[in-house]
């Protein structure tokens, strides 16, 4: 773009570049002990449980007190100061083991620093994303904004929108548009030389993409670093202003006046077939209006072209890469069951090196991609958002909701969803990066993994990663934030290793669920091509973990669940790490079998699973299960390990036997399954006693 060409060449380093709540006293029996408890307060919030903060206040509560019960509050703040240490003696770039300083968010360091009020943190983050998300334009603003902070951006300036009310005003924003993309982007690369520049527009897909076959570590580790380095060094911010810069093409009065566009002209334009009804050249690039009937775009052939706008019709897009070469590309659809299908990199509201936006208003839709793709982004800004109609979301590696070193956004607005990848996928923060995928809406199912043989040479299964991930990697960078939030609706969640509400490598990583009767399904059922498993039912770390350094959670609001997965998962800690499933109601089932499940911290971690209503099961025999040893890490230095299932109220089944309304250790003095009945329980229990004979009456 002659803009963008204009910016680089302008700056000298590439000049020749283009309430408190009510308190209550549990009464505990035989060997129980007494608590102090608070009942959680409602919070004035349009999304989530209404008593969110406050039951999670008191899974705070119910963690100090046990730590004060069992004399071992001492080994938690050893936990906490070693982890502090161990933040503290390998910050920095320079290469002092193998965990180093380079790519590390501040909000990471605060959440791991502080473990027991985490929760809270993330559940808040989380709600406010989601209604950011669920907004229109000014929401979508306000969750990049969010964003900004949590990746040590800086602030915004606040956002500005001007209303929007004839088809010329629209298209004029759509230019404006184009160039704040363009000023966001020529800003982020600033900083950097023209070796440098080349360095990235010639390194990132191969080397953090087509290399890989597992997903903790990259075959050419020093190239990787090295890359890392250089996405450190440019100005980040630049990319979030592109991205903001990019906000009102999603406002619906503005695609309610683009879509009042007259037919009329007919303009002929090189890749494109069927009717094109405008044709304009502006600074920031040409922007070409498709008319009322199906047109096909072969977009790489449409060199010149920074945004098309299709006023309906069963559109076809092939391919449309985003990358140094073609820096900024929008596109617009906003009618028709359309077909998105490509193999290059960077397409689909995917960009290298590149800002990307993809908004399609409505119909039944078709995206099919390799990598990179369906809000993803290497180095950039990838957005797509997708308004209504049951979608298919297919590819293979960094798509749906993903980012290094920028920011990936997938939203889906509604209808019965279909998403589909192998590795590195569906709401995934790759260092530097920051991935979400929100579907707002609908019965959906979502895919990772089936392609990959784990890493793990010891156990069957296949690599997943994805799912609300965030991941560092190894000898390479530290992980950004990944998050997957779903609206409602009964969902299926499929995914193999390492998955779900998790953190990896210093990473963070959250999913959320706001309703519905979920299915969560550790180990995928068939391959991702469709054929029957090669690998037996295997599955590890999933349902809200955190693996090395990290820190993971996996929330579900409403609705009778079942979570899946075979060893470490299902609020799991790994490593000096914290990782936690909270599931605030329903009838739930909890089927993960494996030793070491539900609620286990090990290798010095903090791990907890927290059920605050409804009957609920609990298979196998893991339930917050301690073990007194630890090899990874030097005791008593590192605290030990922490384990809690806390469940409040209903009738529930434990597969290690444990009874309602009791306090029980499990394993060493750190493991913890606590059974409470709820406040409504306790009324009824203290009324049906007060109606008892008293004797001599």
């Amino acid at each position: 773009m002659e803009s963008v060409i204009r910016l680089l060449q302008a700056s000298p380093s590439l000049r020749s570049l283009v309430p408190v709540a009510l308190t209550i006293l549990i009464g505990i029996v035989a060997n129980q002990v007494s608590a102090v408890a608070q009942e959680p307060e409602s919070v004035p919030d349009s999304v989530g449980d209404p008593l969110a903060q406050g039951i999670l206040a008191l899974l705070e509560q119910e963690i100090e007190a046990g730590f004060t019960t069992r004399g071992i509050s001492a080994d938690f703040a050893r936990f906490r100061s070693y982890t502090a240490r161990k933040l503290d003696s390998t910050a920095g770039k320079a290469q002092t083991s193998e965990v180093t300083g380079n790519c590390r968010l501040s909000w990471y360091e605060q959440l791991l620093r502080n473990p027991l009020q985490a929760p809270a943190e993330a559940e808040r983050f989380t709600r406010e994303l989601h209604t950011g998300l669920r907004g229109n334009h000014q929401g979508f603003a306000a969750a990049l904004a969010l964003a900004r902070r949590r990746m040590d951006r800086n602030e915004p300036p606040p956002p500005s929108f001007v209303s929007v009310d004839s088809p010329a005003k629209a298209i004029a924003i759509v230019k404006q548009a184009l160039l704040d993309a363009q000023v966001g982007y020529a800003a982020a690369l600033a900083p950097l030389s023209r070796n440098e520049v080349e360095q990235l527009a010639r390194g990132l897909y191969p080397i953090f993409t087509t290399q890989a076959v597992n997903g903790h570590t990259l075959p050419d580790r020093g190239t990787a670093r090295r890359l890392c380095d250089v996405m450190e060094k440019a100005d980040l911010n630049g990319f979030y202003s592109a991205a903001e810069g990019l906000a009102p093409l999603c406002d619906p009065d503005l695609l309610g006046q683009l879509a009042a566009i007259p037919e009329e002209g007919g303009f002929v334009v090189s890749g494109v077939s069927g009717t094109v009804l405008q044709h304009i050249v502006t600074p920031g690039g040409d922007i070409v209006i498709g008319g009322r009937k199906k047109n096909t775009y072969d977009l790489d052939k449409m060199s010149t072209v920074a945004a098309v706008i299709d006023l309906g019709g069963d559109d076809e897009y092939q391919d449309g890469a985003v990358s140094f070469q073609r820096p900024v590309l929008v596109i617009l659809d906003l009618a028709g069951d359309d077909t998105y299908r490509g193999s290059q990199p960077g397409i689909q509201g995917g960009a290298v090196l590149g800002v990307s936006m993809l908004v399609d208003a409505a119909g039944n839709d078709t995206y099919h991609a390799k990598d990179v793709a369906q809000g993803s982004a290497l180095a950039g800004v990838g957005i797509l958002i997708d308004c209504g109609g049951s979608d298919s979301y297919l590819g293979l590696r960094r798509i749906q909701g993903h980012a290094l070193a920028g920011i990936g956004i997938l939203l889906d607005r509604g209808g019965h969803d279909r998403y589909h990848g192998a590795m590195w996928t569906q709401g995934l923060g790759a260092p530097l990066g920051f991935g979400v995928l929100d579907d707002l809406d609908g019965n959906d199912h979502y895919y990772t993994g089936g392609q990959y043989l784990d890493s793990y040479k010891e156990t069957p299964g296949y690599e997943g990663w994805g799912q609300g991930l965030g991941a560092g990697i190894r000898q390479v960078g530290n992980g950004g934030i990944g998050v997957i939030l779903d609206g409602g609706g009964d969902d299926t969640y499929e995914f193999d290793y390492i998955a779900h509400g998790g953190g990896y490598w210093l990473g963070v990583g959250f999913a959320r669920d706001f309703g519905g009767n979920d299915k969560r399904l550790g180990a995928t059922r068939q391959m991702y091509n469709g054929a029957a498993r090669g690998e037996r039912l295997f599955q590890r770390f999933s349902n809200g973990f955190g693996c090395h350094y990290a820190i993971g959670f996996c929330f579900d609001d409403d609705g009778d669940d079942s979570y899946n997965g075979t060893i470490m998962g299902l609020g799991f800690a790994w490593d000096d790490a914290v990782g936690g499933l909270i599931d605030f109601a329903g009838n739930d089932r909890y089927e993960a079998t494996g030793g070491g499940t539900q609620g286990n911290g090990a290798q010095a971690g903090l791990g907890f699973l927290f059920d605050y209503r409804g009957d609920d099961v609990y298979l196998g025999y893991g339930q917050g299960n301690a073990s007194p040893s630890i090899s990874y890490h030097d005791l008593p230095q590192c605290g030990g390990n922490f384990s809690f299932v806390v469940d409040y109220g209903g009738k529930d089944q434990y597969g290690c036997g444990v009874r309602n309304d009791s306090y029980n250790r499990r394993g060493s003095n750190g493991g913890f399954v606590i059974d409470r009945p709820s406040r409504e329980e306790q009324q009824e229990t203290a009324e049906t006693t007060s109606r008892q004979p008293v004797a001599g009456s």
